[in-house]
């Protein structure tokens, strides 16, 4: 699907991933309408982008909120044509601790962002493709791109929460491709390693390198305009569909 003057919403999309992933997507000439908190910097990010950018604050587990991003994206640029979720939270606890049991509670949040969060904005996302004529000869009407994480398969030590709501995004990736497949929408997961986001900004840089140092291939942190030249690349690419992607340097991570 050629990308001039199509819409994309993009969640998380005012840092990280999910802004690079919105710069690559505006780049190749679409519309973003950025989804992310209130908090965010998500009105400077998509100011960046000027006429071809709008921000639309809203949790992403929000169905009314995530709702008004679909319908900004149609009532300001004509149509959606590609939804990028990259909206997701983390926590370290083992199922047993120095306190305890995991935290229910925080359990729950995690999937519930992660997971239910994602499947509530390409539900609603499908839903506006769906109902739009295609825009290529053989019927495509949009895709799906989701981010689990490696950890969906190498979960380490206090990951169960994380790993648990990232393997449920991978595992729903191709019964989804499938629902969507006869109205021409396509669904597709990445799956990234250890990126040089914010979330890791905050380590210390002698950790930052000793993460590095257990990358097989480039022997470094992954950057975001990677993540983001492979959003484009699967929105461009029509055959691509019902995949997870791993794009990690090679990187099996150990158990801590």
């Amino acid at each position: 699907m050629q990308l001039d003057g199509r819409t994309a919403v993009v969640t998380g999309g005012a840092s990280g991933l999910g802004n690079a992933s919105a710069r690559a997507l505006a780049e190749a000439g679409a519309n973003i309408v950025i989804i992310d908190l209130p908090s965010s910097d998500g009105a400077a990010r998509a100011a960046e982008l000027g006429d071809a950018g709008a921000f639309v604050p809203a949790d992403v587990t929000d169905v009314e909120a995530v709702q008004s991003a679909v319908d900004t994206a149609v009532e300001r640029f004509g149509g959606l044509h590609v939804a990028v979720n990259c909206a997701g939270i983390a926590i370290a606890q083992k199922v047993v601790g120095r306190e305890g049991p995991h935290d229910l509670d925080a359990f729950a949040r995690v999937l519930q962002v992660n997971l239910i969060g994602t499947f509530n904005v390409l539900r609603l996302a499908a839903a506006q493709m769906a109902s739009q004529d295609p825009v290529t000869a053989d019927g495509q009407r949009g895709v799906v791109i989701n981010t689990a994480s490696i950890a969906a398969f190498d979960g380490q030590i206090g990951q169960a929460a994380y790993s648990a709501s990232k393997g449920g995004v991978v595992g729903m990736t191709l019964p989804i491709a499938r629902d969507l497949a006869t109205i021409g929408i396509r669904c597709n997961t990445i799956a990234p390693g250890t990126m040089n986001t914010p979330m890791l900004a905050i380590l210390p840089q002698e950790a930052r390198d000793e993460l590095a140092a257990g990358i097989p291939n480039p022997r470094r942190l992954g950057e975001p305009g990677e993540f983001g030249a492979l959003v484009r690349h699967i929105a461009e690419n029509d055959y691509l569909n019902g995949e997870v992607i791993r794009l990690d340097g090679a990187l099996r991570m150990p158990p801590r």
